[in-house]
């Protein structure tokens, strides 16, 4: 879902390259050529692009790597069909006029200068921001990214309460050679566990024993049964003086004898009972072991579990400490995957553009916006999400495709308007689509809507005013 939604959001910035095409598109020159002289500055940004998307593939996480697919195939896609498709569907006078206004704000825009020191500033101070803010860095809590308001999450859990329904965050796990000793020891821990009932410590339990006993406690029950015939003197005296007929309860007795002689319920027997349905959750068979889990309801002491560990394999399981661990975990994983990916651009750039001061120019906004992105963020209070970093790497190839076109027309008067056409008309129409996108409840869809906004407005001030070129 997350793929499709995000995915589609894409179509914005795919669109942005036959807008290209059409503001630079003279009535003096073909279609095929207009495409051909845009072709290298196109190539090199959707190239970077799929290279930064590109290192989601090796992040081991399927919904990155579908994201990964999604997007690399749709941006390349649309850069081809742009380059060799689309000038054979134009007609040849599709020119677009450039109007006196759009003059006018591109000489406005000539005569912008910062000194570079200002820049290396407004770079320390996002830097600084972003060491020193308050807000933590990260957001490892998943149940942060819900879309449901605090207040119905609150009921929701006092319903649970109520209910007695199991507490969502601890387990204790129990591991055994196999099925039968992994219920064995989960009966072994019923006194344990009745007596945190009796301090209050929890409210009540469940494991799978409760429901399938291990087969060694089933034969006990089997051999307390009593014979037939000590089984019928019993009901004889029992019955006698009353008005209970005689065979009233040859039925009964047939049940007790098939019962001392049934083979024991296995979890394979009650895999197709009603029965399996509480047990499988509860009962996990591998290859080589079992892992049995006891549930709790009404923890009040967690710290009281680690009394049930009796043997070396078992572990009181915090899920919640383990979901952030694993996120921290990929997280870090996506970011050398993303270090590595700045590497292969830096070097695109550099080969593409044949130039260390060009290049420089061109991922100098990138950059820079990156970390005023991270600034506003803290200074907000916005702990970053891997969704944050989904949005970061989409504003970056804005950023990226900005730069190169602007400094592609560094040179050419004519050319500086085309490309502030064809870029206003970019920004606008992506600004529109995230700006929505900041306003949703979502959580993940608004921080990547805000992020990718405050991306596309900076690459767009900062690409106009670093990649003119300077005289001093």
């Amino acid at each position: 879902g997350v793929t499709l939604a995000f995915g589609f959001t894409l179509i914005g910035v795919a669109q942005d390259y036959p807008v290209h095409l059409l503001s630079h598109r003279r009535a003096e020159h073909s279609n095929a050529q207009t495409a051909r002289e845009l072709w290298p500055t196109l190539a090199t940004g959707v190239a970077s692009t799929c290279i930064a998307y590109l290192t989601f593939w090796f992040s081991g996480v399927v919904g990155l790597q579908q994201l990964a697919c999604f997007t690399v195939v749709g941006l390349a896609t649309a850069g081809l069909t742009t380059r060799f498709l689309l000038p054979q569907a134009m007609s040849e006078d599709s020119a677009v006029r450039i109007g006196p206004r759009l003059d006018r704000l591109q000489q406005r825009l000539n005569r912008w200068r910062l000194p570079y020191w200002t820049l290396a500033a407004l770079s320390v101070l996002c830097i600084l921001i972003a060491l020193f803010a308050r807000t933590p860095f990260w957001q490892n809590d998943l149940s942060a990214l819900t879309p449901v308001p605090a207040e119905l999450l609150q009921q929701d859990q006092a319903v649970r309460d109520e209910l007695g329904s199991a507490d969502a965050r601890y387990l204790l796990v129990v591991q055994a050679r196999d099925a039968e000793a992994a219920l064995q020891r989960l009966e072994q821990l019923d006194a344990a566990l009745n007596e945190l009932i009796a301090r209050d410590v929890i409210s009540g339990y469940d494991h799978a024993a409760r429901y399938l006993p291990s087969m060694q406690r089933q034969r006990a029950r089997q051999e307390r049964l009593p014979e037939e015939a000590t089984l019928q003197q019993a009901l004889d005296s029992a019955s006698t003086d009353s008005p209970f007929h005689a065979a009233a309860f040859d039925d009964f007795l047939a049940d007790v004898k098939r019962a001392k002689q049934l083979p024991p319920l296995t979890v394979e027997r009650i895999a197709a009972t009603p029965l399996a349905a509480a047990v499988e959750p509860l009962l996990r068979i591998r290859a080589s072991d079992a892992l049995a889990f006891v549930t709790f309801s009404g923890l009040l002491a967690p710290e009281a579990l680690s009394g049930l560990m009796t043997h070396e394999d078992d572990r009181v399981l915090d899920l919640k400490a383990a979901s952030e661990s694993l996120v921290a975990e990929q997280r870090q994983r996506i970011l050398w995957s993303l270090a590595a990916a700045a590497v292969l651009l830096i070097a695109l750039v550099g080969f593409a553009l044949r130039s260390v001061p060009r290049a420089a120019r061109v991922l100098a906004p990138m950059a820079l916006t990156t970390l005023l992105i991270l600034a506003v963020l803290q200074a907000a209070g916005v702990s970053l999400t891997l969704f944050h970093l989904i949005a970061l790497v989409l504003a970056a190839g804005l950023g990226l495709d900005y730069a190169l076109f602007f400094e592609r027309a560094a040179h050419d008067p004519d050319e500086q308007r085309r490309t502030l056409h064809a870029v206003l008309v970019c920004s606008a129409s992506t600004l529109l689509v995230f700006a929505l996108l900041a306003t949703s409840s979502l959580p993940l869809l608004r921080a990547i809507g805000v992020t990718v906004s405050l991306g596309v407005i900076a690459n767009f001030i900062l690409a106009i005013l670093i990649t003119q070129e300077r005289t001093t």
